[in-house]
């Protein structure tokens, strides 16, 4: 078998689709997108191409150590997600062509069920210069909770905070924790909660936060500090009995290895960047040998979801999946009509049950995506400042 082809389909709201084409008929999809950058991803993905026509698709671990190393210069949101994307139509041809799902050929599933978590919160007005203009209000979010209750999902997600200044106000303290209170008391103590700081807040604040979050025993806290400062995780760590958890902005083992020191509690790489399935694959086996649990950050679509659920069935120390596709009881598919089934995504209580078709166990719907790539789409990180104009972390 010989891959023959390749197409490139740039699908709303963000997304970036990679078909590859064999001369036996059969397909493999991927997502290869760093979120804001899927021209400059898809562009990649374009010039490591020409190392795959021609050649045998099934040889995943081949064609990976050559486009990660091969170009000399390596590393990086950009490289690692072209990477990424690659490797998961790979991996799909693979399942397809021996008729067996991916987690089959990553040794086999280890759980019958895999536990998604959803998404809260409105969205907080800004003027013209990207300041801040009102806030999300505590009856529009748990409005939101409701919506995730409804659907069965017994895990929340947001961030309790917009813009921060680096030692913000007491009030805004105040503010975040009276925001965490309110959903915990909607909620019951059955309920999993989990904050994403988002890199929004400085070291200072963070161990401000910290104790005043305790009482609500959170699932975990995402991102507390920007990726950069991941020097400064141990003492994060060591500053609170929350669960800490990082990694989305971490793309490789490497990036991975002083941070599974420091005591954090979850990591987070995501498929569609740390390289694909094949690199979340090893972060995850290193993860276990620091007794860090695994929670792959996906805030894209179904084919990155799908890659997810793969290593998710087959990985001892997986711990939850983020989804942003609306998932439960009440779907109505609005973000999943790429797929022309997206039964295998159904799930009851909060559980996505065992995927058992073959490949990445999903199946897109072609003329979907070729109607939603002649759209396309430049989507672009909002531009926040702080009340000073100054840069704000978004």
């Amino acid at each position: 078998m010989k891959i023959v082809d390749y197409k490139l389909y740039f699908v709303d709201p963000r997304w970036l689709f990679l078909k590859i084409e064999t001369d036996e008929g059969i397909t493999g999809w991927g997502e290869p997108v760093l979120e804001a950058k899927a021209l400059t991803v898809a562009a990649a993905v374009d010039e490591m191409m020409d190392h795959l026509i021609g050649r045998d698709p099934l040889q995943i671990e081949r064609h990976w150590q050559r486009m990660m190393k091969g170009g000399f210069y390596r590393g990086g949101g950009i490289l690692n997600s072209a990477v990424a994307g690659i490797d998961q139509a790979l991996w799909d041809i693979a399942g397809k062509k021996l008729g067996v799902p991916v987690h089959q050929l990553l040794g086999g599933h280890v759980r019958d069920r895999v536990r998604i978590y959803g998404h809260i919160g409105g969205k907080p007005s800004r003027d013209e210069h990207g300041r801040a203009a009102t806030e999300v209000g505590t009856q529009e979010l748990l409005e939101s909770v409701q919506v995730q209750l409804d659907r069965g999902l017994t895990a929340l997600k947001w961030c309790p905070a917009d813009s921060l200044e680096h030692i913000d106000t007491a009030a805004e303290l105040k503010r975040i924790v009276a925001n965490v209170e309110a959903v915990r008391q909607y909620v019951g103590d059955e309920i999993d909660l989990c904050l994403d700081f988002h890199g929004r807040f400085s070291l200072a604040m963070s161990r401000r936060i910290f104790p005043l979050l305790e009482p609500y025993n959170l699932m975990f806290i995402e991102e507390p500090v920007l990726p950069e400062y991941t020097s400064h995780f141990g003492l994060v760590v060591e500053s609170t009995s929350i669960p800490i958890a990082t990694g989305e902005r971490l793309f490789s083992r490497s990036d991975f290895a002083d941070v599974l020191r420091t005591g954090i509690a979850v990591a987070q790489p995501d498929p569609s960047h740390a390289g694909g399935i094949s690199e979340t694959r090893r972060i995850a086996a290193m993860a276990e040998t620091f007794n860090v649990n695994m929670a792959p950050h996906c805030p894209l679509g179904p084919i990155a979801l799908a890659a997810c659920l793969q290593l998710d069935f087959a990985t001892p120390n997986f711990l939850i999946q983020e989804q942003i596709l609306g998932l439960g009881e009440g779907n109505t598919g609005d973000l999943m009509k790429y797929l022309v089934d997206y039964s295998p995504f159904q799930s009851k209580d909060g559980y996505i049950e065992l995927m058992k078709l073959p490949g990445l166990g999903i199946e897109i719907d072609e003329k979907e995506v070729r109607n939603a790539a002649g759209k396309g789409h430049r989507f672009r990180i909002p531009e926040w400042v702080h009340q000073d104009g100054s840069f704000a972390e978004w």
